[in-house]
């Protein structure tokens, strides 16, 4: 996935899966085409998603809530019914996902757009057959995953109204699934059997009952369209930066969910977000994109502006750097990622091949379906996939959530443990040896939920300072007889392969790379790096880690469409790494100056 602009990307079994870092990814749309690209990914303060006695009555049930309610009542007394719907349904699930969201972005010092949006969208899931064989079954080449069905309803609490509109989506969807399950039932006689297959489609889970108090904000857009335009002029002091974007954006999300197991939710979550975007191009064509981003779950916790501004001038003197720095050449050696880098890198290698569906679908590699109980890691690593951290030190994590989008409460997972796989990430569609969720099945409003990471947390007990690490790397250098190796400092994201039939290769995009040497000379920035390579070989180079965990926050794009994740990994020394040319534009830069550069018909910036 390109940093500045989305390439298209298939996210069914046989595709990439991306996790990207620029620009917010509104959560909220029917079966919505990709939208803009997003960037954004530890021992810090933890608080469970179990709620208090006294929390949960704190708030009072929603009208929506009781809409969802009476229609689940009514409509399980008829589609239950043997003699009145044939096949009958034995699960029915209503989501509500109701969104306030606020956007003021600029460019070099005006306002592009200024906004406030409120939104709701129903997704509504019927399943008929049985909890061994229902409608969602995957055989052959048949989908189980992708779009749900999502509609949008009315903002407004009208009970009558949105009963309506939960009537029709309900019969429009228990037709689709009656028709799928004589499909799948037909097409099941015909396919062999595999010990993944096996499992059941559908988890027995106890119902989860929560009434959270509604998230809201209440914000002036004015003083931040001043702070927006004082941003981005800032960039206009360099003819490095072709083009400059700043975005405020808060959103206020409230989730309703009802099902005929009995649960019964209502929560909510605020999420703040500045992000500072920056284009420049180098004289051979290559497009050069520094970005850097703020996140706060507080209304407090907005960035002042000497932070920001300190922020500025660091992207502005990179882009500046990088512009003119020298393109790497093809290369395998020692690598040393920085903890930002080293958490896409396990997001990507380790934590997709991690969740449960890709275990039991024979379209996908597998590659670890057999290892519960291997060594599949260094002794002295451990990971484990926890969205009830809501944040590390200071930073918020953007994988945090209380509940599922299948209702399931979240939940700390272990999954390696001393390099020994322990688990899998488990939504509610079961493996043989694991039949309950764990609280991570996901969804994109829109999509069908399926096992997705939350927060990925990497933990080392083989720790040493940073510089430490950086002599490990030259040292490593040395032994390996190496002209020089790499530091990976910054990255913009990366994505991943994890179908049967093609490579199971991962690739990390990375924004600031330096070549080390190992007789003393400086630090040589270079650019046209992306690294890449396979998960069982790479995850086994790791030599050792720095003590400081560091956090990405991003959005990762997969089958369940795009949900908030964050991964969390000190600094690493990989002994060897494989460094390839990344794809470049052939467009030249602008012919004619920068206007405000121009020594001749300029202007002052």
């Amino acid at each position: 996935m390109k940093p500045a602009s989305l390439r298209s990307v298939r996210t069914l079994a046989g595709a990439w899966i991306a996790l990207v870092a620029l620009a917010a990814i509104p959560q909220s749309g029917t079966a919505l085409p990709l939208p803009r690209e997003s960037r954004s990914v530890g021992t810090g303060v933890k608080r469970g998603a179990a709620a208090t006695a006294a929390e949960k009555t704190a708030a009072e049930k929603s009208p929506v809530l009781a809409a969802m309610e009476a229609e689940l009542e009514r409509s399980m007394g008829v589609l239950t019914n043997t003699r009145k719907a044939d096949p009958p349904a034995y699960f029915i699930g209503y989501a509500v996902t109701d969104q306030t969201r606020v956007e003021v972005m600029g460019s070099n010092g005006a306002l592009l757009n200024s906004q406030e949006t409120k939104s709701r969208y129903l997704q509504v899931q019927v399943r008929v057959g049985s909890h061994e064989l229902d409608n969602t079954r995957k055989v052959g080449e048949r989908d189980r995953f992708g779009f749900g069905g999502a509609v949008a309803v009315p903002i407004e609490d009208d009970v009558p109204v949105l009963r309506r509109m939960i009537w029709l989506q309900t019969d429009r969807e228990y037709r689709e699934a009656a028709e799928a399950l004589i499909q799948i039932r037909t097409g099941k006689e015909v396919k062999a059997e595999t010990a993944e297959t096996q499992a059941p489609d559908f988890s027995k889970e106890k119902p989860q009952t929560y009434f959270g108090p509604q998230a809201s904000f209440r914000i002036e857009r004015n003083p931040w369209e001043e702070r927006v335009r004082a941003y981005t002029r800032m960039f206009r002091g360099s003819a490095a930066v072709l083009n400059s974007i700043v975005t405020f954006s808060a959103v206020a999300e409230n989730e309703y969910q009802a099902n005929s197991d009995g649960t019964r939710l209502q929560f909510g979550q605020t999420r703040y977000r500045l992000e500072l975007q920056v284009q420049g191009k180098a004289e051979d064509g290559m497009d050069i994109n520094r970005y850097a981003n703020f996140d706060w779950t507080d209304a407090a916790g907005a960035p002042d502006d000497a932070a920001v501004t300190s922020q500025i001038k660091q992207l502005i003197g990179e882009t500046e750097k990088l512009r003119v720095a020298p393109l790497v050449e093809p290369f395998a050696g020692p690598v040393m990622l920085t903890g930002r880098a080293a958490a896409v890198f396990f997001h990507e290698v380790f934590g997709h091949r991690a969740e449960g569906h890709r275990q039991k679908d024979v379209n996908e590699g597998q590659t670890f379906a057999r290892k519960v109980g291997e060594q599949i890691l260094p002794a002295f690593l451990s990971i484990d996939d926890d969205p009830t951290t809501k944040r590390v030190g200071k930073q918020d994590l953007l994988g945090h959530y209380p509940y599922d989008d299948e209702g399931l409460q979240a939940q700390r997972v272990p999954l390696v443990e001393k390099g020994v796989l322990r688990n899998f990430l488990m939504s509610r569609s079961p493996l043989v040896g694991f039949p309950n969720s764990n609280g991570h099945g996901r969804r994109q409003v829109g999509y069908n939920p399926v096992a997705r990471q939350g927060n990925l947390i990497v933990r080392s007990e083989k720790k040493i300072t940073n510089a430490e690490l950086r002599q490990a790397l030259i040292a490593e250098i040395k032994k390996q007889d190496k002209p020089f190796g790499l530091v990976i400092d910054d990255i913009a994201g990366g994505f991943t392969n994890t179908a049967r039939g093609l490579p199971q290769a991962f690739q990390v995009q990375p924004l600031v790379v330096y070549k080390v040497y190992a007789d003393g000379r400086p630090d040589e920035l270079v650019r046209g790096v992306d690294i890449g390579g396979t998960p069982l070989v790479s995850l086994t180079k790791i030599a050792a880690t720095g003590d400081t965990p560091e956090v990405f926050n991003g959005y990762c794009g997969a089958e369940s469409g795009w949900v908030p994740v964050s991964a969390v990994a000190p600094a690493m020394l990989i002994t060897e790494m494989e460094v390839q040319k990344k794809e470049t534009s052939t467009d030249k830069p602008p012919i004619l100056p920068h206007p405000s550069h121009d020594p001749v018909k300029g202007v002052r910036p």
